[in-house]
């Protein structure tokens, strides 16, 4: 009696697995059926997020494709995750910063195509424009490396200083300034510090993300940076998923003219855009 009981257990719980896993298959061949297939894209805080979700998002639909967002609080686990598996693709970062990231953590990520990307903006809540900047002001600057230099290639741009011939400017840091006419003081911050800044010092250098995050409009900054092709943010992928359908399908709507069209309509319309567009 007992060996029957268990016997009848047994095939019960087989039962109820093979009547789970053909679910699971119907629900797998609805999918298939409408011809939607769900891609996760990882992202960082800012404006990218918002971009990919309600601009590139409803375009790739169109093709077949519904995102799905997965915000990070850094930017390390984006990279990683997508190296994993565990996400399909990311948009967060420019593609100095992907290959740098790429060779030190041994990822094999590729670039799909660049999209319209908020860069660096020098703001003030007093100066008015910087041809009345006062002999002596202070200059709010981010701290780390990459973004420091960017700063004072935006200060040298318009002339504020001069950095050192010969230099790799990539790389430059406050001891690579030449010449500084207006005897600039300045104050080097973690760049989510600079937005707040504005209250004490009279300008300050923000990083796009920084900025965005703290609803300051692009077209208040007194200058923005002219970003390098390097320095453009780009759609992510798996460098094996490089040819793949969804691959294929994100480079057709950021090259399209609906992709275009979409971005002079949204928020991101005062986004420095890539090269190819113009």
């Amino acid at each position: 009696m007992r060996r029957n009981t268990k016997w009848l257990i047994g095939l019960g719980v087989i039962v109820v697995l093979f009547a789970g896993i053909f679910t699971v298959s119907r629900l797998n061949s609805s999918k298939s059926t409408n011809g939607v297939k769900t891609e996760t894209v990882g992202v960082a805080p800012g404006p990218y997020g918002d971009m990919a979700k309600n601009v590139i998002g409803p375009l790739l639909k169109k093709k077949g494709y519904e995102v799905k967002i997965k915000e990070f609080n850094d930017y390390i686990q984006p990279n990683k995750a997508l190296n994993s598996g565990e996400i399909d693709a990311n948009l967060f970062q420019h593609t100095v910063y992907l290959q740098t990231f790429s060779q030190q953590n041994h990822l094999k990520l590729t670039a799909l195509d660049k999209v319209p990307t908020l860069g660096m903006g020098i703001y003030s809540k007093t100066v008015k424009s910087l041809k009345t900047l006062k002999n002596g002001a202070t200059v709010s600057l981010a701290n780390d490396p990459s973004n420091l230099a960017r700063s004072l290639q935006l200060l040298a741009a318009n002339k504020l200083i001069t950095l050192k011939s010969g230099i790799n400017v990539a790389t430059a840091s406050l001891a690579d300034v030449a010449k500084n006419p207006k005897n600039l003081k300045f104050k080097t911050l973690d760049a989510a510090q600079l937005p707040q800044s504005r209250s004490n010092v009279d300008l300050a250098l923000i990083p796009g993300n920084f900025s965005w995050n703290a609803n300051i409009k692009p077209t208040s900054a007194l200058a923005m940076e002219d970003l390098k092709p390097d320095y453009l943010n780009v759609f992510v992928v798996k460098s094996s998923n490089k040819n793949s359908d969804f691959a294929k399908a994100v480079k057709s709507v950021l090259t399209s003219q609906a992709f275009k069209d979409a971005i002079a309509k949204s928020e991101f319309k005062d986004f420095q855009k890539p090269a190819s567009w113009r």
